[in-house]
């Protein structure tokens, strides 16, 4: 039986929710155990948090959480010590540029896994928003920002509902998306591509933009929307 949950204040309970989020793979019941265990079953209180470090959350619970990515679970404590805030990501999103259908002849477009700024720092179903580019040998314009999904109904999951909100692009960059998850959106003929690393947003376009010029045989798939592919793992 699981250990009784102490009360939280709806502040605390918003910093728990939000570093759920950012470890997608976690259960926000089993995130809530062993963050009571780290915090030697005390009530979290934004005291008590600011002690809290990622290597306390890898050790607790019996290392419940130690194999879970150390990029995810620095991110889930800057949420839980409250030095990343709901406010931060809704405050900065970036301006779009002109376009029109046809403005950018052998263009791609490309949509952006993104939490904040113009970074690709999301995962595909945990992140606050896709950036949409326009992206040709010559030009990148950032042409949309779309509120990514976080709803489901009773006939369609959310990760359905992210995969339909970015069908009209031929790319996603992602740093993590799960094999299911990928395959919802192969099915829209989108191509998954995972940075793990990420990065900003306009840099990674460039790398894609100097290889327009002579695609490898996946690329060309994607700009010809070919038959979908397999996720496209490109770490370098």
């Amino acid at each position: 039986m699981p250990d009784a949950i102490p009360p939280i204040t709806e502040a605390i309970a918003l910093r728990i929710g939000l570093a759920a989020r950012a470890l997608p793979d976690v259960e926000p019941q089993r995130l809530v155990q062993v963050l009571l265990d780290a915090l030697k079953g005390e009530a979290p209180t934004p005291s008590n948090l600011q002690s809290l470090t990622v290597r306390r959350l890898k050790e607790a619970k019996d290392g419940a959480l130690a194999d879970e990515p150390t990029e995810q679970l620095k991110e889930a404590v800057a949420y839980l010590r409250g030095e990343r805030t709901v406010t931060e990501i809704a405050d900065d999103l970036p301006a779009l540029q002109p376009y029109a259908e046809g403005d950018m002849p052998g263009s791609l477009r490309v949509a952006v896994a993104s939490n904040v700024g113009e970074s690709l720092d999301g995962h595909f179903g945990t992140c606050t928003r896709f950036l949409v580019y326009q992206v040709s040998l010559d030009a990148c314009r950032l042409i949309d920002v779309r509120r990514a999904e976080n709803g489901r109904t009773v006939e369609r999951d959310k990760n359905d509902l992210r995969a339909e909100q970015i069908a009209d692009c031929h790319l996603l960059y992602v740093v993590s998306i799960g094999g299911p998850a990928a395959a919802k959106v192969v099915r829209h003929d989108v191509f998954p591509v995972k940075k793990p690393q990420g990065g900003e947003a306009k840099t990674l376009l460039a790398e894609l933009q100097s290889a327009l010029a002579a695609p490898p045989p996946w690329l060309a798939k994607a700009m010809g929307r070919q038959p979908a592919l397999a996720v496209v793992a490109d770490d370098d």
